[in-house]
């Protein structure tokens, strides 16, 4: 069923239950497609859904209006989880105006066939009036694509930012007050982990300019929307300036468990002094969620067999993603096993400190399985680790 979210603005999206994954990470929740009708003296529709659930968007629309009567098309964002369903109602629909930025309008002629579409194109400051309520617009350049852009309902102080500040849960609960403020905003953070860290500066900016505007409620594109926006907002001002908490994550993979010792030595150690300490093998544990603890973690300690004389290659790849990521401000440190020969230690240090890591020591190589001495030292270096957490 369609969900009345402000006085005439509905709910009128989809939910994908199956879905696990999106820009290949794993979102073991699922996700939803979020769209929204406002219905005043002329309808508009903002943003669609994936094409697949197009027949769920329009039997809740059909619930409030005839599609037909929609003379306005929103489209937020070109990429085809959101503009998928919008040539099958634009079939219906078939007067509404396409509203999209330049580079919107331009995308979805790329993905579409609208040679008889009428278009709007819009800038900042934009507006159009429906009635009683006034869409204003604002551009989001790679936020997370170049044609972003946001669209703010000025009457009911709504903001429909499309991609940010969501999350993929596929959930029946509309709102955050109803899933969890707190589970809501481990998602959004996963999301943002994911998709928006690398542009920590961009979001800062627009952080900065939504601020001049009346918000009182976040309805994004993705997940549940927020009746709490200050709290979304506030994780995003954290996130986006790297603000970390004294907390340890500790990643790695291994062939014959040496470095499975060696990690849980280390973990010891930084727990040892107090300190919140994170245990993750790459094969084992969505790296989405990897990336999620080490958003906001000081210190992150990479741990990897050697094999040809390198990184074993589940390690390399995640730290090749985490790299694409651009994490900053963090602290970095290496330890491994090997054969006769070493190599991943110093390879992991060489990627830490291409993604511009402080490395707090030279490392910790063994050979073969680690002795009880071996162990020990592993033990100290989680106790450094810690020290480096509360003092640096």
């Amino acid at each position: 069923m369609p969900l009345e979210i402000k006085e005439n603005v509905y709910w009128v999206g989809a939910i994908d239950w199956e879905e696990r994954d999106f820009h290949n990470f794993e979102i073991p929740r699922g996700a939803t497609y979020n769209a929204y009708l406002i219905v005043d003296d002329k309808v508009a529709l903002v943003d669609t859904v994936k094409h697949k659930f197009f027949g769920e968007m329009l039997r809740r629309i059909e619930e409030i209006v005839d599609p037909r009567e929609i003379e306005y098309i929103i489209s937020n964002h070109v990429e085809i989880d959101h503009s998928g369903s919008l040539p099958y109602i634009k079939k219906i629909a078939k007067d509404a105006k396409v509203i999209a930025t330049e580079k919107g309008k331009r995308g979805l002629c790329k993905y579409y066939d609208c040679a008889d579409w009428e278009f709007q194109t819009v800038k900042t400051g934009d507006e159009i009036k429906l009635g009683k309520k006034t869409l204003m617009f604002i551009e989001a350049p790679m936020l997370h694509w170049p044609d972003s852009m946001f669209t703010y309902v000025k009457e009911d102080k709504l903001l429909l930012p499309n991609d940010a500040f969501g999350q993929h849960i596929a959930s029946a609960e509309r709102f955050d007050e109803e899933l969890g403020v707190e589970e809501a905003l481990y998602w959004a953070k996963v999301y943002y982990a994911n998709i928006l860290m690398p542009l920590g500066n961009l979001v800062n900016k627009k952080l900065n300019e939504l601020s001049s505007l009346e918000v009182d409620m976040i309805a994004p594109s993705h997940g549940v929307i927020w009746k709490n926006p200050a709290k979304i907002i506030e994780a995003y001002r954290k996130w986006a300036n790297f603000e970390a908490e004294e907390k340890v994550c500790i990643v790695y993979d291994t062939m014959y468990h040496s470095t499975t010792l060696l990690a849980k030595a280390i973990a010891e150690g930084v727990a040892s002094k107090g300190v919140e300490v994170r245990l993750f093998h790459t094969r084992n544990d969505p790296w989405s969620e990897i990336v999620a603890e080490i958003l906001d973690a000081k210190v992150i300690a990479v741990g990897s067999p050697t094999m040809h004389n390198n990184m074993f290659p589940p390690v390399a790849g995640f730290l090749h993603y985490l790299k694409g990521l651009k994490p900053k401000k963090k602290l970095g440190v290496a330890f491994g096993s090997c054969g006769w020969g070493g190599g991943a230690v110093r390879e992991i240090n060489k990627m830490l400190e291409q993604m511009g890591f402080e490395i707090i020591d030279e490392g910790l190589e063994v050979k073969f399985r680690p002795s009880e001495e071996e162990l020990k030292k592993a033990f100290d270096l989680g106790v450094k680790i810690a020290e480096a957490v509360k003092t640096k």
